[in-house]
């Protein structure tokens, strides 16, 4: 049986090699794609279509609407039309209605228009950003929720096989009992583990029931099966090292991304105001009719603000809301390159982690057979069974569990680097 579980293993690893190992550095995956993941054309359709991808898809469309709006600019025509009573004293008095029509436009300067449509093409620079980190969240969400249904999943299964391994030892010691060869407190024994065992089991269903009802509401279509659930087997380790990783993570990290548009964006308003500084001029054209007619007139106006404290203060304003955009880019930067590191690390840790349980597992699990066996020969105490066969149960369940805890945080390196789930992925079928 430890033959035929090594050569899964062995079998298992090679299976996955293909994901995890890479030819040369940066080329792109050459899969299968995972098949312990749900297929790749679902979960594109679940990604693409979650209310916030969408939410984030529709700001979009409004900052492509102001780009437009920045590009046509602040000002507009204005229309004056003026209609007066003219009174003139004399022998007779005299009344005349006049009419005065007037066009007028303020007129931006070109060096404001190039700022308002750099500022119009940034902002949804911006946007398309926050729409691709809202859809790689979506995935870093989707595959942690995945994770968890398959670890609930493997606790289900592990208590039900212990209660089911607990629930044959108990009745062969019912039997052995009726045959006067096993005291009663070994009965009592031996239904108190199982009754425990029938609890743990219990809240494992009910927790894996809560994210069935759960996750399938949350990502319509996800189907939470598996045709196989791999055995826990050699997880490769990953091409690259730690800083080959953080660079390639920080890289396609679209939030760093979108505060490097945000800051650039308020350098751009900071230019954009300093602009300001220098009003446009305001030119108008008017036509009057004044002494019911006798009098035509045709008229030029040029008007221009005279700049005050007012646009220094917008001025030091922009220019401190830029510096403030540089630094939260710096401290964005930090924090990414560390959670970059980290997410590394924890891949490193949590493989590390497996490789101890997987041999204290089979340990424990030689000693429970060992055990058991003696004391179905008369030699030794059913307690001490019912201990090693606990121990063995625990050990085994915390390898299933690191297995998945570090082909979880493999895969999460790999969709956080868009290696998976990308959003210019071109995934093979499962």
């Amino acid at each position: 049986m430890n033959a035929f579980v090594r050569a899964c293993r062995h079998a298992l690893a090679l299976g996955v090699s293909g994901l995890l190992l890479t030819p040369a550095w940066g080329a792109p995956l050459p899969m299968p794609y995972p098949a312990d993941l749900p297929p790749a054309a679902l979960v594109a359709r679940i990604l693409d279509t979650h209310p916030d991808v969408l939410a984030a898809g529709e700001n979009l469309g409004a900052e492509e609407a102001r780009r437009e709006r920045r590009r046509a600019g602040p000002h507009e025509w204005n229309v004056r039309l003026t209609q007066q009573q003219r009174s003139v004293r004399g022998i007779p008095d005299q009344r005349y209605a006049e009419t005065a029509l007037g066009l007028e436009r303020s007129l931006r300067l070109p060096g404001k228009a190039r700022l308002d449509a750099a500022l119009g093409d940034e902002s949804v620079r911006g946007a398309r950003m926050a729409q691709e980190d809202m859809r790689h969240e979506t995935a870093r969400r989707l595959l942690a929720d995945w994770f968890e249904w398959r670890r609930a999943h493997i606790t289900r299964n592990e208590w039900l096989q212990q209660r089911d391994l607990l629930a044959r030892q108990a009745a062969a010691v019912g039997r052995r009992e009726q045959l006067g060869d096993a005291p009663r407190l070994e009965r009592l024994q031996a239904q108190a583990a199982l009754a425990q065992a029938e609890a743990q089991l219990s809240q494992a269903q009910e927790a894996l029931a809560t994210l069935e009802a759960r996750l399938p509401l949350e990502y319509p279509g996800l189907t939470l099966s598996l045709q196989t659930e791999p055995a826990p087997g050699m997880l490769p380790p990953l091409a690259g090292d730690g800083e080959t990783w953080t660079a390639e993570v920080l890289n396609h990290n679209h939030a760093l991304s979108l505060a490097r548009s945000e800051s650039a964006r308020a350098r751009l308003e900071a230019a954009r105001s300093d602009a300001e500084r220098l009003p446009d001029p305001t030119l108008g054209i008017q036509l009057a009719r004044e002494r019911a007619g006798e009098e035509r007139i045709l008229g030029v106006s040029l008007s221009i603000p005279l700049p005050g404290a007012g646009r220094q203060a917008d001025v030091a304003t922009t220019g401190a809301l830029a510096r403030a955009a540089a630094q939260k880019e710096a401290a964005l930067l930090r924090r990414l390159q560390g959670e970059a590191r980290g997410v590394y690390q924890h891949y490193l840790g949590s493989r590390a982690a497996w490789q101890r349980q997987a041999q204290a597992a089979e340990a424990l699990e030689a000693s429970a057979r060992i055990t058991e066996k003696a004391w179905s020969l008369g030699e030794g105490s059913l307690s001490d069974t019912l201990q090693a066969r606990r121990l063995a149960h625990e050990a085994r369940l915390a390898e299933r569990l690191a297995a998945l805890e570090a082909r979880e945080s493999q895969l999460r390196l790999l969709v956080d680097a868009h290696r998976l789930w990308g959003d210019d992925d071109e995934p093979a079928a499962p």
